[in-house]
Order: C-alpha cells, then structure tokens, then sequence
C-alpha cells in the first residue's frame, strides 16, 4: 500500500476511540534511512504533508546517517515536527560487539549532535536484559543516555526470539532473561536517573506470542505496566 493508504488504514483501526485526531507518522521497522535519498524524500514528504499527520518519526541506527538524509530530515523538520529514534542498546562495548550492533559509541554520540543541531528530536532505545549485563552495566547505559542531550528513551525488555542466535544461547544455558519483579525495579531504577524533561516513549514491550521464547510474562503487558506505574509512585514517596 501506498503510505496515505497506511495512514489511512491507521486511522481506521483506531476510530472508535480516537475521532478528528491527530497522529504521529511513524516508519518503524528496520533502518529507514537506509535508502537512496530520492526514495526517502518521497516517502517522508507522502507522509509529513498529509494533512492528519502532526509529526514525522523515523527509526533508524546511528550509523545510517549520510548527510543527504540528515539534509533531507532537516528539510521535513521545517515542514513539520521530526522525531528520529536511534538504536543505542548499551554503551557497553563488549555487548556491543556479542549483539553485532555494528558501530562505537562515539558514532552515536554524532548522530545526536548533527540531529540536535538541526532542530530535530532525538529518541533513544535502549535494551534492557541483555546477556552478560549487570544491572550496574544497565544503569549507566540509561544515565548516559540521559546525560546524552536526547529529548527522549524507550525502554525495552529483552525478548528471545525463535530462531535466533539468541535463542541458541539462551537454550544452552549461558543467560538468563530477566525476571518480572527484576524488570519492575529495574525500570523504576532507570527513569529515576533520567532528567526531569526527558519523555519516556516506552517502558516495555510485548512480544509476539508465536515467536517468543523468553521471558513469556512479557506478554501480559498491562500487568507490566500496571506494576511499573506502582514502583514508580513507591519509589517517589521513599
């Protein structure tokens, strides 16, 4: 489909409870800036000049950033708010290296600066649970982050997923995923190190059920989120 026909079905799905509304843009799966930029112009510019659209969100990886498409999102940010998130993970190189993210730290710390410099918001993911991480090693990704000059994070569980490396690992034994309670008090932990004006775009995530192999009670997400909500409120009060 065409992407006023994506749109479009958005809004569909979300009629009942959301009427004359206004909606984000959001080209999600995989690096999508990893294109030519005449592609990419006619994608972002279908999208940014719909007349529901409100603002235009790009996932993509720090290291996919050549300067005709920053000059490109520059261009879109000037038409309409532009959000780009970044895949960070961790600052912990070694982690780095098992999960073959493919960049250093220093290549992330650029996109920020080039990005910031042109008005844009920057959101940053962040993987919680990944294998071989303390929770101290987890902490300091998240207080980087915040130290980082990004405008927002999403925090997201470590999920197995069939037919993965990762999977293969985490059968032979050498990980474990997170418990629940563990994840609830390490999320509280995380968004108490962050800036006061740092949004939280996402606290966990829930995997597909046919696919996922661990932790399976990250699919009851408002449980998760439910008991987030009530760590968080504690941990204000204390």
């Amino acid at each position: 489909m065409s992407i006023t026909q994506q749109i479009e079905r958005g809004k569909e799905q979300v009629r009942k409870k959301i009427k004359n509304g206004r909606y984000i843009a959001y080209f999600q799966a995989f690096t999508n800036t990893y294109a030519p930029v005449g592609k990419l112009r006619s994608l972002y510019m279908e999208a940014i000049n719909h007349k529901d659209i409100a603002v235009l969100s790009i996932a993509t990886r720090p290291d996919c950033l050549p300067d005709e498409a920053l000059d490109l999102l520059c261009e879109c940010n000037q038409i309409k708010p532009v959000w780009v998130e970044l895949g960070l993970q961790t600052i912990n190189p070694s982690t780095a290296a098992y999960i073959r993210r493919g960049y250093p730290l220093p290549v992330y710390d650029d996109a920020v600066r080039r990005l910031k410099a042109c008005g844009i918001e920057v959101i940053t993911h962040v993987i919680l649970g990944l294998p071989g991480e303390s929770r101290r090693d987890m902490l300091d990704t998240v207080s980087y982050v915040g130290r980082s000059h990004a405008d927002g994070i999403k925090l997201q569980l470590l999920h197995v997923i069939r037919g993965t490396d990762l999977e293969k690992d985490y059968r032979e034994g050498k990980f474990e995923t997170l418990t629940f309670e563990s994840y609830v008090e390490l999320v509280a932990d995380c968004i108490a190190l962050l800036p006061e004006n740092m949004v939280i775009h996402r606290m966990t995530g829930d995997g597909d059920k046919r696919t996922l192999v661990a932790p399976m009670w990250s699919t009851d997400k408002k449980r998760v989120l439910n008991a987030i909500h009530r760590a968080v409120s504690q941990k204000g009060r204390s």
